[in-house]
């Protein structure tokens, strides 16, 4: 399908990500299966009883409105609208949420277009369910990192950002932010008033992969949830500074 077809599907309705039956896991993630209805199988009955929510979809245009409500993406790429490598990539291009591709293309050549799409993690039928719990356990550990030993909160000004419940306030107000934009201003929150570059903002919060124009894609992001542009200072050719403000 046409890249301006994929655009087109803004973020404007949520999923109904019901309550897990049995909690069986430390932490229960959101996880959006976008697959056609043959393809879902018993997954949206059995990870539940891991102690996960899942909501399904079964189309990309879907997949593409409500990813951002999710804490990972299971993503058949045989969708009946959308090519689901190209619902990956589009996916990729705007957010960083973990994205596992669950198929039964099982060739090199699909693995590798599956992954360069943007998928964290490739996985072919038939598999078990303990199989696809450990590939989805070992993933979000990677992407969830643990704060680290005594240090959990860091106030900025009227900033305020709490690193072992994963939260930011401003003013005592809830922002609501993704996993990495939470990332970013973690790691700028650490040295207020001082340059960080573009590389180095990389490699901490991305690992070193995406290209500098995710950081600025981010920055801009934060910069209009914490409701003014000088809270975080753009140094021409090095990087960014976030000034606490009162």
């Amino acid at each position: 399908m046409r890249s301006s077809e994929l655009k087109e599907a803004d973020t404007e309705l949520a999923p109904n990500f019901p309550e897990p039956h049995i909690i069986a896991a430390d932490r229960s993630w959101r996880i959006l299966i976008a697959a056609g209805s043959d393809a879902v199988g018993s997954l949206d009955s059995e990870l539940p009883r891991y102690g996960h929510q899942v909501a399904t979809v079964d189309t990309g245009r879907m997949a593409l409105k409500l990813f951002d409500r999710a804490d990972l993406v299971l993503l058949d790429p045989d969708l009946p609208d959308f090519d689901g490598f190209e619902v990956c990539r589009s996916i990729r291009a705007r957010h960083t949420i973990p994205i596992i591709v669950v198929t039964d293309r099982n060739s090199e050549l699909d693995c590798v277009l599956g992954l360069r799409s943007g998928a964290d993690d490739y996985v072919t039928r038939p598999f078990g369910i303990r199989e696809l719990m450990a590939r989805i356990d070992s993933l979000m550990r990677r992407v969830s990192p643990q704060p680290e030993s005594g240090r959990t909160t860091t106030n900025c000004g009227a900033l305020r950002v709490d690193e072992g419940a994963r939260e930011a306030t401003l003013h005592g107000r809830a922002l609501a932010l993704t996993r990495k934009e939470f990332d970013l201003l973690l790691m700028l929150s650490r040295r207020p008033g001082i340059v960080v570059s573009r590389k180095q903002i990389l490699g901490e919060v991305w690992d070193g992969s995406w290209s500098q124009h995710t950081v600025d894609t981010h920055v801009s992001s934060l910069r209009a949830k914490l409701g003014a542009s000088d809270w975080i200072v753009a140094v021409r050719g090095v990087g960014f500074k976030l000034m606490p403000r009162a």
